[in-house]
C-alpha cells in the first residue's frame, strides 16, 4: 500500500511540477475537497480503507425500557466527524491535507488506532475495536490520478 502511495506520488510530482503555483493551488484544492468526500462516504458506509465493515457497537443493556412504546431508530456511528465542521482539508500550492483537527482529535484517534478512553467524564474505561477512520484506497488513488489527468487536459 505504502509502495503504492509512493510511485502515486512520485508520478504526481513530475506533473505538478510543469504547472504555476496557482495552478497547483486550484488542482490541489480540489483533490482535497473530492478526498474529503470519498472518505465521508466510506465513514458513512461503516468500511475500513481496505473495505472491511467496522466492528459492530456492542450491545446495550435495556434496563428502563417500557414494553410497547415506540424505539427511536439508532443513530449511525461517526455521524457528527463526518460533518464539513469536523472532517477538513487545508491545502496549499505544495501540499494538501484532509483530517481532524481541533477538538475531535482525541475523539478520531481512539478510534482509528482502537486505544482505550473514558465512555463519560466519570465513567469507566473501554477499549475501543480499531475503526480507521482515515486512509487511502485504491479507490482513492485512482480519485487522484484521474482528477490530476482532467486538470491538466484541460491545458
Amino acid at each position: 500500500m505504502t509502495d503504492d502511495l509512493r510511485a502515486l506520488e512520485t508520478w504526481a510530482d513530475v506533473l505538478l511540477a510543469k504547472l504555476q503555483p496557482g495552478q497547483r493551488r486550484v488542482v490541489t484544492r480540489k483533490i482535497a475537497q473530492e478526498l474529503r468526500r470519498s472518505q465521508v462516504r466510506r465513514i458513512a458506509s461503516q468500511q475500513a480503507p481496505d473495505g472491511a465493515p467496522y466492528t459492530a457497537r456492542k450491545q446495550r443493556k435495556n434496563l428502563r425500557g417500557k414494553k410497547g412504546r415506540v424505539k427511536r431508530q439508532k443513530a449511525a456511528m461517526f455521524e457528527k466527524l463526518r460533518k464539513t465542521k469536523y472532517l477538513l482539508t487545508e491545502n496549499d500550492e505544495n501540499q494538501l491535507s484532509v483530517g481532524f483537527f481541533e477538538k475531535v482529535v482525541r475523539i478520531a484517534r481512539v478510534h482509528q488506532e482502537g486505544l482505550e478512553d473514558k465512555v463519560s467524564k466519570k465513567g469507566p474505561a473501554y477499549r475501543y475495536p480499531a475503526r480507521p477512520l482515515l486512509g487511502f484506497s485504491a479507490t482513492d488513488q485512482a480519485l487522484i490520478r484521474d482528477l490530476l489527468l482532467h486538470h491538466l487536459g484541460r491545458f
